[in-house]
């Protein structure tokens, strides 16, 4: 959950920003945690699962997804997005990502890269996938390439559509864990399509449960002044209302922003 004030503001939003098991030295379970904990639960004694954790830029996907695998000691596989041309046509990517799931698993097959994401509770895409860029300004995240290629990267996810249908018996082997998030651009302005567009944003959720299992991440104003609490025991509650209505209901970029505002006072 981490001189110009927009720079270190960007610093501070990566430092809460959660990207493995290791960076939950905090956490409060909220009630979206604990349907994800639910849902989890059953992916020992169960394959076939497709799961969606989603909610808006900042309300914690990867902090609540990291800490339900560790809470029930899931076994899983995260691979990594390896592309360095965010230019690069959604075939040639498809396909890359293909190559790398099994060279970095050691198989040369299709049969054989099933046979091994079968052995996982769950195959996460996640940070390590979406957010490569943000580790190494040498290679292109998902999310940096979606955002380079726009409406021209729908042909991939109907690559993986096609995939998926041509391969279907052998994912009922698998389960897939996806943090989900759609970005779309409007006045230049940046939007997560299931969660800032209101009554859109509800009917593209709606569509996307009649397929997959889905959790919103979203929090209540309690759920939000404990969480800060818990960084934060001495905050005052009125002084975190603020926070939540200058910024909304998304812990990290509260967080980000106290602790800008922190090392501004005691700079």
């Amino acid at each position: 959950m981490m001189v110009n004030n927009e720079v270190n503001s960007a610093k501070i939003q990566v430092k809460h920003k959660v990207s493995s098991i290791l960076d939950n030295a905090i956490f409060i379970k909220s009630k979206s945690y604990k349907k994800i904990y639910e849902l989890f639960n059953t992916l020992k004694t169960s394959r076939g699962k497709i799961i969606h954790i989603i909610g808006a830029p900042g309300t914690g996907k990867s902090t609540n997804i990291y800490f339900a695998i560790y809470d029930l000691d899931l076994k899983y596989y995260e691979p990594k997005f390896i592309l360095k041309d965010e230019n690069a046509s959604p075939l040639i990517v498809f396909n890359k990502v293909i190559h790398e799931l099994k060279k970095d698993l050691g198989v040369k097959s299709s049969d054989e890269l099933f046979q091994k994401l079968s052995q996982y509770d769950a195959i996460l895409f996640a940070d390590k996938f979406h957010d490569t860029h943000l580790n190494n300004d040498k290679m292109v995240g998902f999310s940096r390439w979606t955002d380079s290629k726009g409406f021209r990267s729908f042909y991939f996810y109907w690559l993986c559509i096609k995939e998926y249908f041509s391969q279907r018996e052998k994912f009922k082997n698998i389960n897939i864990v996806f943090q989900t998030a759609w970005r779309i651009y409007i006045r230049g302005e940046k939007y997560d399509l299931f969660s800032d567009l209101g009554v859109i944003s509800l009917i593209f959720k709606k569509m996307l449960n009649l397929f997959f299992d889905v959790v919103t991440i979203a929090y209540t104003d309690e759920e939000i002044i404990k969480i800060v609490k818990a960084h934060y025991p001495t905050l005052d509650e009125r002084e975190i209302t603020k926070y939540i209505k200058k910024y909304g209901l998304k812990p990290r970029y509260i967080l980000s922003h106290i602790e800008k505002d922190y090392n501004l006072k005691n700079g």
